[in-house]
């Protein structure tokens, strides 16, 4: 283990949907560094989603060259990826070229695949044994996808994997094909109770096992980088974990009944409900925390939602009511209400608790004195109801009522969403002072590993209270507005398979 002195610091790869920023987490606490790269979103088809995976690397390797240039090589410690889960990437593990692009966690085109399988009866196989629906969303279909419709050929050489598989593979010059448990558990291939590949459902899918990574724990050293990605050599990779499990660790929920919700793209609601997993339940995913170097396992009920902040993006690139996505706050706040308008932003339909991937975009309640701020407040709102959504169905599932919520990702600077959500869950909303709990969650499973910080105590010390939002005594107003709500989402359910 690299000796911890105050400048040292691990560096975190996130991997997000529309772009890579690796992250410097110093020991000692002081401000970090960090470098961001967007890369191009690709939409063949209606309801397609793909990336490019050899950009993603050129844009971390990017990233990473400007933080190592900042901080000095032999102050890393660590380095820990956290990435877009249900993205999947298909490559030649002798010549590192990828097969096709990455199809997306958006992407909807084996929503008929999931269909059929459920008509089928293969749901309640599905359920037990990874905790996820039969939902385009997960890998497992995306896979059977590109190894059938996209041509993909079965190959000793085949690599199969999700986005931090790739990096991984790349970081250590083609040594280590490996992926996490928080990772594996999103495929649709991954038994969560015995965290081993399923040889049934790989089956089922048409997956071999040998093109699918060795599956280790979150936080333990995977390899280290090489000479030959261009990069620093010889710095462990030492932490992996999707997305939103790194967000549940970085928000220093580690006790059973704690629980986060990042708005990013999408927004992801997960509450830990402690080491044993729980059955299946309806509406939520039950999925894999993280596993540490110990053993120790934590299981979590999830709910996905497909778009919240992909909605800001939308205002802004789509119909240019805003121009920059800061100003979609202070545009909503300078209306007290959305003016009856209801936006529900079924762009490639609705995750948690509907799970309909044919359910599509709807603008309701539309008059002549709708603004362009009503509009946007009427986005932001989206946002709180389909969290309450997914938080109702969890807090119903775990019989355990939530105390409060900690909140993090790009949209939860605007004060106004928060105090909007606050006033829909009946809770409080905390946001922490570091608001990027994805990237810490990443550095701090790497960090443990390598010794920079001793323990779970250690980590948990480290997190600060920026803003409480208390929610309204009086729920009525806020009731209704979701009555209402709920009465949208009905009118946006089912849309593409009707028409």
């Amino acid at each position: 283990m690299t000796p911890v002195s105050d400048r040292t610091c691990v560096i975190a790869i996130d991997a997000g949907t529309t772009g890579v920023r690796s992250r410097a987490v110093f020991a000692d606490d002081r401000p970090p560094v960090s470098a961001y790269r967007e890369f191009t979103q690709w939409y063949p088809h209606p309801g397609w989603v793909e990336h490019d995976a050899a950009e993603i690397w050129t844009a971390v390797k990017a990233t990473l060259d400007e933080v190592f240039a900042t901080v000095g090589a032999d102050h890393v410690a660590a380095i820990g990826i956290t990435n877009q889960r249900e993205t999947v990437v298909a490559w030649d593990r002798t010549t590192g070229e990828p097969y096709a692009n990455a199809i997306v966690w958006q992407d909807r085109r084996t929503a008929g695949r999931c269909a059929e399988l459920a008509a089928q009866g293969h749901l309640d196989l599905v359920r037990s044994r990874t905790g996820l629906v039969l939902d385009p969303y997960f890998s497992g279909t995306k896979f059977e996808w590109l190894l059938t419709e996209g041509a993909v050929e079965v190959s000793d050489d085949l690599a199969l994997g999700t986005v931090d598989a790739w990096l991984l593979w790349n970081l250590t010059g083609g040594d280590v094909f490996a992926t996490d448990p928080t990772n594996a558990s999103r495929t649709m291939l991954f038994d969560i109770v015995r965290r081993r590949w399923d040889p049934e459902l790989c089956e089922l899918l048409n997956v071999p096992m040998s093109a699918l990574p060795e599956v280790r724990p979150s936080s333990g050293r995977f390899g280290v980088t090489s000479d030959r990605c261009a990069v620093v050599p010889g710095i462990p990779v030492s932490g992996i974990a999707g997305d939103q499990q790194a967000a549940l660790f970085g928000q220093a929920c580690f006790e059973p009944g704690t629980a986060k919700n990042t708005y990013g793209t999408g927004s992801f609601v997960l509450l830990n409900v402690g080491d044993r997993c729980p059955p299946p339940t309806e509406g939520m995913l039950t999925t894999i925390a993280w596993e540490l170097m110990d053993g120790t396992v934590a299981y979590a009920l999830e709910g996905a939602i497909f778009v919240t902040g992909a909605a800001i993006q939308w205002l802004r690139d789509g119909m240019s009511i805003i121009d920059e996505a800061p100003h979609a706050g202070p545009l909503a706040a300078s209306v007290p209400d959305s003016g009856g308008v209801y936006v529900v932003p079924a762009f490639t339909g609705l995750g948690s608790p509907w799970w309909d991937p044919y359910a599509r975009g709807a603008v309701l309640g539309i008059t002549r004195g709708t603004t362009r701020a009503h509009l946007t407040r009427a986005v932001i709102e989206a946002m709180a109801y389909q969290t309450r959504d997914a938080v109702t169905a969890m807090v119903t599932a775990s019989g355990t009522p939530l105390t409060d919520l900690r909140v993090d990702g790009g949209a939860s600077a605007m004060d106004v969403m928060l105090q909007i959500q606050a006033d829909q869950l009946g809770v409080p909303v905390r946001r922490p002072v570091d608001q990027e709990t994805t990237a810490l969650g990443a550095a701090f499973l790497a960090g443990l590993a390598e010794g920079v910080w001793p323990d779970l105590a250690s980590i948990a010390a480290r997190w600060q209270l920026d803003a409480t939002f208390t929610p309204v005594e009086d729920r009525t107003m806020a009731d209704v507005a979701h009555s209402q709500w709920l009465r949208a989402v009905e009118r946006s359910r089912g849309w593409e398979q009707e028409s």
